[in-house]
């Protein structure tokens, strides 16, 4: 069961981006939208708190499409991988996929997913915030899974909804953050915008 979200123009709103991944995530939300391609460098800023960067980082991805669509509103969502004080996004290569990989085993890590909202400059940002811990990995099973070519374009190198569930001890938090989407979050969000609050009351969560 799907509904319109209705912007000026009563037209969907925006993801940008064009991953078949956060596109399944957002349909869960039962609103209608339109994907759209990003031209953006994913770079996070390391002076920011990682909550702050990856919001950041969503916002600029919104950004980056709004002269497109200045009337509509324009969802952005990026994910990292936080332990030790040190960032993972997405493996440059096998190389840092392994490392990423050996780094996570046997240990808990946060996964981030910070969102954006804009419509015509105006934002809101939010982010979800889950504890993953992994079970011990040997060398030749981060070897193998590398090998799958799954870690490749995923933020710590592993994807939770794959074959990376097979290291994943428990999780503490919410699955669909991880997964690089908070479902629920983001469906509470579009309601206040519905109900003409998203800009205002929102604000204060």
């Amino acid at each position: 069961m799907t509904k319109e979200v209705f912007l000026m123009n009563d037209e969907k709103f925006v993801l940008a981006s064009q991953s078949p991944r956060r596109r399944a995530l957002v349909s869960l939300t039962g609103y209608e939208f339109e994907s759209v391609s990003v031209e953006t460098d994913e770079i996070i800023d390391l002076t920011m708190r990682p909550e702050e960067a990856i919001m950041a980082l969503a916002l600029s991805k919104t950004r980056s499409v709004l002269k497109d669509y200045p009337d509509r509103m324009i969802l952005g969502a990026d994910t990292i991988v936080y332990i030790d004080g040190v960032h993972l996004g997405k493996p440059e290569d096998r190389d840092d996929a392994f490392r990423m990989l050996k780094l996570l085993s046997g240990r808990t890590h946060k996964v981030i997913t910070g969102c954006a909202l804009n419509l015509n400059g105006q934002s809101v940002t939010f982010h979800s915030e889950t504890k993953v811990v992994f079970n011990p990995m040997t060398d030749a099973e981060i070897e193998d899974y590398v090998a799958t070519g799954e870690p490749f374009n995923k933020a710590g190198s592993y994807a939770i909804q794959g074959y990376g569930a097979r290291f994943v001890k428990y999780i503490e938090g919410d699955y669909h953050t991880v997964m690089g989407l908070p479902v629920s979050k983001l469906y509470r969000y579009l309601k206040d915008f519905e109900n003409g609050v998203l800009f205002t009351d929102c604000n204060l969560r």
